[in-house]
């Protein structure tokens, strides 16, 4: 195990109806003026705004609103939002909703103090200050409730990219499980495969001798397989909601990836994807993420052989590691078939062609990550994904 430092400050509101607590929470931590920050029209259809609105009222915390926060969320609506924080001379921002909505939230926080472009945090730079950040979370997926991440995509030449900091790591974040129970069944499997790929990123690792994160990650994976179909088979099954809600958490705030190296090329393959067809982050990485495996898992095929006997229950061929390691690729994508998740191209929408493009864009070959990837790779491995079946 590798040394390391462990941060994670947020104050987690879990159960039922705690968003009625939201005002409470910004006082303790100091909010004199909130940006509520929001995505499409079922926040407000459900209630869910006017509830965190009068849990600011009756706190006596002044608001000021910005929604229409995009599903994968674009620069121009941050400016929109710098802009109005500091005209509005706001102090705290309250994100209501999943990843997206969090992550603009991030970028409106970085941007706000920050005489420059906010991009630059997405090119590299690290903030030296942000607004503090809060959450009430509608779906169970990015983890971005518990985590120091944000991805912004920034219109002009459709570049999706992530920035890092502790600054941005949300002071709060309320988690109310019955919120989600009114996703489509496509969401939900979306943000499943989100939480599993934001774990199998740091299961596969190059370091060794790291058997209490093996063991949570894989704890949180068979979570998912489990809990999965229970969602999809009742919405309404609040205690399997819970289960996943809290693993999307756990997922991204690092404790499963602290001490080992991690890879994250899966990742920025698929923001490429998004990027290009707008699709939804999960259903990339269904489409990537197993296409991902099939190529690199010669790389440690021992490292496959322990995810497929100790998440999906397949049997070990001592004599043939690598076909354990195959058995358990091929249960992995057969699951994300199950729960309705695209796993090839065509059915993502993505095509062939596009394929240069997102090579390009991506520009890869800087050398991380479990086995490190050019772009003769990437685009091998987005051909596996254009072809890929169960």
């Amino acid at each position: 195990m590798e040394n390391f430092n462990f941060y994670s400050p947020t104050e987690f509101v879990f159960g039922r109806d705690r968003e009625n607590e939201c005002g409470a929470y910004v006082k303790k931590y100091g909010g004199k003026k909130v940006l509520i920050h929001y995505g499409g029209g079922s926040a407000v259809k459900s209630g869910l705004i006017d509830r965190v609105k009068k849990s600011l009222n009756d706190a006596g915390v002044p608001f000021v609103e910005l929604g229409g926060v995009h599903p994968n969320p674009i620069d121009t609506k941050v400016y929109e939002g710098i802009e109005l924080c500091r005209k509005e001379n706001v102090d705290f921002i309250v994100a209501v909703g999943g990843g997206s909505s969090i992550d603009s939230a991030k970028a409106i926080a970085m941007g706000v103090p920050y005489e420059g472009d906010f991009w630059d945090f997405y090119s590299g730079k690290a903030p030296a200050a942000a607004l503090p950040v809060a959450t009430v979370l509608t779906i169970a997926a990015a983890g971005s409730e518990g985590s120091g991440d944000s991805v912004i995509t920034k219109v002009d030449g459709m570049l999706k990219r992530g920035a890092g900091s502790d600054l941005i790591r949300p002071r709060f974040s309320i988690l109310n499980p019955a919120l989600t129970c009114t996703l489509p069944a496509y969401q939900t499997a979306c943000g499943v495969t989100d939480i599993m790929a934001h774990v199998f990123e740091r299961y596969f690792t190059n370091t060794t001798e790291v058997e209490i994160t093996d063991r949570l990650c894989e704890a949180v994976l068979c979570t998912m397989v489990k809990e999965a179909p229970r969602v999809i088979a009742d919405p309404n099954n609040y205690e399997a909601r819970a289960n996943i809600m809290w693993a999307g958490m756990v997922a991204h705030n690092n404790v499963c990836g602290v001490g080992r190296g991690q890879d994250w090329n899966s990742h920025a393959i698929e923001h490429e994807l998004s990027a290009m067809y707008d699709c939804a982050h999960g259903a990339g990485l269904a489409v990537i993420m197993p296409s991902w495996m099939e190529y690199v898992m010669n790389h440690n095929v021992m490292r496959f052989a322990q995810m497929a006997t100790r998440v999906f229950g397949c049997a070990m061929n001592f004599e043939n590691p690598a076909e354990t390691a195959k058995a358990g690729i091929k249960a992995f994508r057969a699951f994300l078939k199950s729960i309705g998740m695209p796993i090839n191209f065509a059915e993502l929408g993505a095509k062939v062609e596009d394929i240069p493009e997102m090579v390009r864009k991506l520009n890869p070959g800087n050398g991380w990550g479990f086995q490190p990837l050019k772009a003769a790779d990437v685009t091998e491995i987005y051909n596996i994904a254009a072809k890929a079946s169960v």
